[in-house]
């Protein structure tokens, strides 16, 4: 009962802040999280910690000008592994979390503003590989490999899979080319871009099991007329063509 207090004290003293400052001031600030999830969101120099002007990708170039529209201020972080930066996301007032996907399970976690992209979730096998696969139950015969704590390992489990799981979706493509799994599930685009950064070309789609959208997911105790604007940015952004030509340029 206490925290809930605490929490909607909270929010009352930032709506109030709303009407109490100028245009110019910040009326509200986030703590911003995410992750190496290109082309969606990435350190500049490929490492695993980067800070403000040192990410970039589709998302952040959206969060950045969905931010500076809405009058909300931010820090934006960089850091690994995903399973830390969701943890702080979800148990934090104040914090944010991207590129998310939003799941049923995720639903009443987090308050949510989106979508800002699309992402497919795929197996990809060695292009000389002979598995073929029409669904997604077939694909249990083999050994899959996965990103701990990504939505598309979180589905696989849900559905009965036992992934080997690994803490960089990065290590993934080595291990499928040097025979240690057989199939990788994870995201489209994402997948083939990582692989192309470890040198990695030889990979086929053999199944395209599930469509999803990409989020922000804001902590519990976000103050709804913060969650408010930056939606209503995001949408006079995306029917003025905004976020196409941002998905565009990193096709």
């Amino acid at each position: 009962m206490y925290k809930r207090l605490f929490l909607a004290l909270i929010g009352v003293a930032a709506l109030l802040s709303f009407s109490a400052r100028g245009s110019d001031t910040p009326a509200y600030s986030l703590v911003l999280l995410t992750e190496n999830y290109p082309p969606y969101n990435m350190a500049v120099d490929g490492k695993n910690f980067a800070q403000e002007d040192n990410i970039d990708g589709i998302s952040v170039e959206v969060v950045r000008e969905m931010f500076k529209r809405s009058g909300i201020g931010y820090s934006m972080t960089l850091r690994f592994p995903w399973e830390r930066i969701y943890k702080l996301a979800l148990e934090k007032n104040g914090y944010g979390v991207f590129s998310t996907v939003r799941t049923p399970e995720r639903e009443k976690l987090f308050k949510w503003v989106g979508p800002i992209g699309p992402v497919d979730w795929v197996m990809l096998a060695r292009d000389d590989s002979a598995i073929t696969l029409d669904n997604l139950e077939q694909a249990e015969a083999y050994q899959v490999g996965a990103y701990k704590g990504d939505a598309v390992a979180e589905s696989l489990i849900i559905k009965g899979f036992n992934p080997v799981l690994m803490l960089r979706d990065q290590d993934n493509p080595r291990k499928l080319v040097n025979g240690q799994i057989d199939l990788w599930a994870t995201a489209d685009p994402v997948g083939r871009y990582l692989a192309r950064q470890e040198g990695i070309t030889d990979l086929k789609t053999v199944l395209r099991f599930h469509s999803a959208e990409l989020f922000l997911a804001l902590n519990k105790g976000t103050p709804d007329e913060v969650v408010s604007r930056l939606q209503k940015s995001l949408d006079e952004m995306r029917a003025e063509g905004w976020v196409s030509k941002v998905l565009t340029r990193y096709q």
